[in-house]
């Protein structure tokens, strides 16, 4: 497995706090020249120097993982293998030496290329007066959560203080808010049949309906949603502080899943969670069952776990419905998620789909050797009325492989042997064996023998480097 290059992200720090080499070197307690060495990758870092790093640079260990240059590498990798903008296959080292050396441009370059695609998928998007929308709103909210870690300080704060005034214990948690929300808001709750929502509140009549159909957990959720819409207003808003939404939908987008976050950090407070998530190795089905929650609420709050001081194993999370529509994402662990088309059939989120209710797990190894632990769960929704579909999501979940030992999920394999080969997508792929591939890599040339048929769908001619 190839070792991860943090050269570039010290460089990238080192920028952003205004710092010389010399000066940083001088922290460091090494010369300047030793410092240009690393930052260009030539020399390695020993322990003791990574330590005095995250204290010259501000930062923790995590933050030296280089994993913001690789998901903008990522990107810049799949933007610039579009044919549709006719330019040459830009080299690996051109790509790196990129991403490392003008983050801020090739954050632009994305954003462009994003609203040229929304341009030309979503032509009515180019007619709204205000000439703004560029991105879809759902992108804009997924890109703020992801800019900041999803995790806010303000939020964690607001809840903890506000379920140090309930004292409840998980399991009495649902009627502690219940009754909050009755004694200080004035609003009744009440379970009706709601066949076209989930929840609704009055506020002219202060009574807020939950639908008969959700699970306990469920309704527990709504109801911490519901106080935290009454009660956490100010916090939400300090957590917008620096945020510039396009429109009011992107805007709408992100104080919603402000408000889910603050929701859970109430039912799931965060050094309690993070304790037990220790404990009990992260088994995600523990976990909801201590808290009283549902799985794919303990999964996404697993993937919160980012304080400063009390950081929790670094998870990547993904929920995605069987058409392969991405619907939650979000990435701690680095994992460089296909942005703009579907994911690798190999990957094990899609073999969910065939076990619902069970976790599948897979070690998947991308192609840059980088490898990842890899949990996913298919799960039922309820389905609106007799003889139509119930709804069905997968929920993933991965971490480093280096972690895996802290995961209950990777016990009994061998983590070397079990190893699949996956892709970010079929498009830029260049594996040539893949039985499952849907389409040919995009940078290569096919490779057609009407006298042979091969066991993987598309033979091609092996990319020329520069």
């Amino acid at each position: 497995m190839a070792k991860p290059l943090i050269g570039r992200t010290i460089r990238r720090l080192r920028g952003d706090r205004g710092l010389t080499q010399q000066a940083l070197a001088v922290r460091l307690g090494i010369s300047a020249s030793y410092l240009n060495l690393i930052e260009h990758d030539q020399r390695g870092v020993t322990a003791s120097v990574l330590f005095k790093l995250t204290e010259a640079l501000g930062v923790d260990l995590a933050a030296l993982s280089g994993q913001a240059e690789r998901q903008i590498e990522a990107g810049l990798r799949e933007v610039l293998s579009d044919p549709l903008l006719g330019i040459e296959a830009l080299p690996e080292e051109e790509i790196r030496a990129m991403a490392a050396a003008a983050p801020n441009a090739a954050r632009g370059v994305l954003a462009l290329y994003r609203a040229w695609r929304v341009a030309r998928e979503d032509a009515s998007g180019i007619a709204l007066p205000s000439g703004r929308r560029l991105l879809l709103p759902t992108e804009e909210a997924r890109d703020f959560f992801g800019e900041r870690n999803n995790h806010f300080p303000a939020l964690e704060e607001a809840a903890e203080a506000m379920g140090r005034e309930m004292g409840a214990a998980p399991a009495e948690m649902n009627h502690a808010i219940a009754e909050r929300l009755r004694r200080t808001h004035g609003v009744r709750v009440e379970v009706a049949p709601m066949p076209e929502a989930d929840r609704r509140f009055d506020p002219a009549t202060r009574r807020l309906t939950l639908s008969e159909s959700l699970p306990r957990e469920g309704r527990g959720f709504r109801l911490a949603f519901q106080l935290m819409l009454l009660e956490a207003r100010e916090a939400v808003e300090a957590a917008m502080t620096g945020a510039e939404p396009s429109t009011a939908e992107a805007a709408s987008l992100i104080r919603i899943g402000l408000l889910n976050y603050a929701a859970a950090a109430l039912l799931m407070p965060y050094a309690p969670f993070l304790h037990a998530a220790r404990m009990l190795r992260h088994d995600v089905d523990a976990l909801a069952a201590r808290f009283g929650v549902s799985f794919e609420q303990a999964a996404h709050r697993m993937a919160t776990l980012q304080r400063d001081g009390a950081r929790g194993v670094p998870f990547f999370f993904l929920r995605l419905d069987p058409a392969g529509n991405v619907t939650k994402r979000f990435s701690a662990a680095g994992f460089p998620f296909a942005r703009f088309g579907g994911n690798c059939p190999k990957w094990v989120v899609h073999h969910a789909f065939a076990s619902p209710g069970q976790v599948r797990v897979q070690v998947a190894e991308l192609e840059d050797g980088a490898a990842f632990l890899c949990f996913a769960r298919a799960m039922h929704g309820v389905a609106p009325r007799w003889g139509e579909p119930a709804p069905m999501q997968v929920v993933a979940m991965g971490c480093d492989l280096g972690r895996a030992a802290e995961v209950a999920y990777g016990d009994g394999l061998d983590l070397q042997a079990a190893k699949v080969g996956i892709g970010l997508s079929c498009r830029l792929c260049e594996r040539p064996d893949c039985r499952s591939r849907a389409f040919p890599p995009l940078e290569h040339r096919l490779r057609l023998d009407a006298n042979e048929d091969s066991a993987a769908p598309w033979r091609f001619e092996k990319r020329e480097t520069r």
